[in-house]
């Protein structure tokens, strides 16, 4: 079985939680699923889940590198220099990041509104990028976009592999072929 979630904002990628935060217990109602990777509390997107441990392994692992495409939302106008070097790789505390996909974007007329909003500043515009990468470090894409100089204001998980959210709704779930 493989399911694709749509994660929202504030959601634990987990089925507990000790401290009254949300978890996917809310939003997934099969049993015996896990998920395959995971998306920090602040972010949202696509989140796979399995019964299956061997396909779950071949979606996280790095050496499938199964590429991940993120649409992110950045503070201030992202140049064409901070892409070409998100594109050569950004050097962060656990070393050099391997080479990125990362193109201009606007914000899609799909996009659900955020809760709570992203917090706006009057003087200081905001821009979006799209991001591949083919590993998996923790935090990444937000503390690659802060070694630019444009820290991440809202990070969605458009893809990961051959799967995508197409059209799915924010917590909402749908059965994927394998």
């Amino acid at each position: 079985m493989l399911i694709a979630l749509n994660k929202p904002y504030g959601v634990l990628c987990q089925f507990s939680s000790n401290d009254g935060r949300r978890t996917l217990a809310e939003l997934i109602t099969q049993k015996d699923v896990y998920p395959a990777g995971r998306l920090d509390y602040d972010s949202e997107g696509l989140l796979l889940l399995t019964d299956q441990g061997r396909l779950a392994h071949q979606l996280t692992d790095p050496r499938y590198k199964q590429p991940k495409t993120y649409l992110v939302q950045v503070d201030g106008q992202i140049t064409d220099t901070a892409l070409t070097a998100l594109r050569r790789g950004v050097k962060l505390n656990d070393g050099l990041t391997l080479p990125a996909g990362a193109e201009h974007a606007v914000e899609p007329d799909w996009l659900w509104p955020r809760e709570p909003p992203v917090r706006l500043r009057q003087h200081i515009p905001t821009s979006w990028l799209r991001l591949t990468l083919r590993e998996g470090r923790n935090r990444q894409v937000r503390r690659m976009t802060a070694a630019v100089g444009f820290p991440t204001l809202r990070l969605i998980r458009e893809r990961i592999g051959g799967y995508g959210l197409d059209g799915l709704v924010s917590g909402g779930t749908r059965m994927l072929q394998l």
